[in-house]
């Protein structure tokens, strides 16, 4: 069978349940189905995050991630790949980032749903700002997101 790719960004919100049935929808050769929905936190106190906005560059951040997705799909043995991130402002509780993976076994399924977030989250063309009651701030880089990333390169 083939592996379906689906990778948008989009400013609107998407359900998880619907992108999971989209995925599957008559398919019998797929046995598990990972998913990692990422949300924007919120935190508690002074430190609060009140909003975030997502930017990226539009034809470069749908490329980059296909390679990824590709390199995925080279290395474990997928049936289906889903990926969608918003960009624009999301406030806390709402949903920023969807992978999917599909695969006729679940190891696969979580290994490469692993590996595609630690890419999204480490290296992905996006830039985030947090709007805090002390003002707005770029969010830096983290160092464990690199390692994170740094462990799936050969």
């Amino acid at each position: 069978m083939s592996c379906p790719v689906t990778i948008r960004l989009q400013s609107a919100d998407f359900d998880i349940a619907a992108e999971i049935a989209v995925l599957t929808k008559g398919r019998t050769d797929i046995g598990a189905v990972v998913s990692f929905s990422g949300i924007c936190r919120g935190g508690e106190g002074g430190d609060a995050i009140a909003a975030m906005t997502l930017e990226h560059y539009p034809g470069m951040a749908e490329a980059e991630i296909s390679r990824h997705v590709d390199e995925a799909k080279a290395r474990w043995p997928l049936t289906g790949v889903t990926v969608i991130h918003r960009y624009g402002r999301v406030v806390p509780g709402d949903n920023i980032v969807l992978v999917l993976t599909a695969s006729a076994h679940r190891q696969a399924a979580f290994q490469a749903a692993e590996f595609l977030m630690d890419y999204l989250k480490a290296n992905a063309p996006f830039w985030k700002s947090e709007e805090r009651s002390d003002g707005n701030a770029w969010v830096e880089a983290q160092a464990h997101d690199d390692d994170a990333a740094a462990r799936w390169k050969p």
